[in-house]
């Protein structure tokens, strides 16, 4: 993971979110505020969707056993999911019909000072709990432009963690707004209407967060560059004449299946083409030790499949 710490972002934002969540249904309950109910509601989702992510990390580290063969790794992933629906439903579905039924509420109004401080305070927390999570992007990243990184992520848990804390800080702002355009205007339609705001932008990332963890759980490829130091030292090595197939499947973050045809040269015997495979194993495994499970099959006439990026990229890197 490029010394980036998934644990530690995640710890970060779970003690954030716990205490601006009791907070703010304080300052709802004082102030009477829909908008603040809503980004309570929101860090309610927040604090359980960290939880889920400790939980997925603790039940990914199991060892493999008979049930589990290639281990638990995709727990890492299932949570995830989990964390996205909950968002949604707890979070942003929650949150419209809040602000929907307030709309015309006569009840008289608390204080908005109350919403004023907690809100501000929250500001703070998730500032705090974003730059870690930032800092933990980055390193992850490695230099890689933040759109290229998230499409090739294969661990969701941070770029999850960041974007959590980016939608909580636009919905603090939303409802700070929203409590601030009541306050001066006398208008209470705003308080709730900054309710459904936070509402759609937590469906929003939900969905987003669905769409990226649903590659995940139904199996992506390793990356490219992986794919192509894959591909280039199984052709280095001695006995090999080229490789005719190529698959790969995450499991999880840090768990890879190599499935290959290989074609081997025509004169060795039995003996010596298992030699073969097993220095494959061991040159891969140094390299990639996520590479957990190597699957290497004889086959000159293998159909190709997985082979046409990683090749492009190495002729790429040696026309370079």
């Amino acid at each position: 993971m490029s010394g980036a710490d998934s644990k530690k972002v995640v710890v970060a934002a779970l003690i954030g979110n716990l205490a601006i969540c009791v907070c703010k249904f304080v300052a709802a309950y004082l102030s009477h505020s829909t908008a603040t109910f809503a980004e309570a509601l929101h860090s309610v989702a927040d604090t359980g969707n960290q939880g889920l992510l400790l939980l997925g990390m603790r039940l990914a580290a199991r060892p493999p056993d008979t049930r589990y063969p290639f281990g638990r790794s995709g727990e890492m992933y299932f949570w995830p999911f989990v964390v996205a629906l909950l968002l949604f439903s707890v979070g942003g579905a929650f949150a419209i019909y809040e602000g929907v039924s307030h709309f015309g509420h006569t009840a008289p109004a608390g204080s908005p000072w109350w919403s004023y401080g907690v809100l501000g305070i929250s500001m703070v927390f998730e500032l705090i709990s974003f730059r870690v999570a930032y800092a933990e992007f980055k390193k992850l990243a490695g230099g890689r432009p933040w759109r290229k990184f998230v499409l090739e992520a294969r661990d969701p848990t941070i770029p999850l963690v960041l974007a959590e804390d980016a939608s909580a800080l636009m919905g603090l702002g939303i409802a700070f707004i929203a409590v601030l355009l009541s306050h001066i205007t006398g208008v209470q339609a705003f308080d709730p209407g900054g309710s459904v705001l936070i509402g759609l932008l937590l469906c929003v990332v939900a969905v987003t967060l669905a769409s990226f963890t649903h590659g995940l759980l139904i199996g992506k490829a390793a990356s490219v560059e992986d794919q192509a130091l894959v591909l280039r030292l199984t052709e280095g090595t001695s006995g090999v004449e080229q490789v005719t197939q190529l698959l790969t499947f995450h499991v999880g973050p840090d768990v890879v299946i190599l499935a290959m045809k290989v074609a081997f040269h025509a004169h060795h015997s039995v003996g010596e083409v298992e030699d073969t495979i097993n220095r494959v194993e061991e040159r891969v495994r140094a390299e990639l030790p996520q590479m957990r499970k190597i699957f290497i099959e004889p086959d000159a006439r293998g159909d190709g499949r997985g082979l046409e990026a990683a090749r492009a990229l190495l002729a790429a890197r040696s026309n370079a």
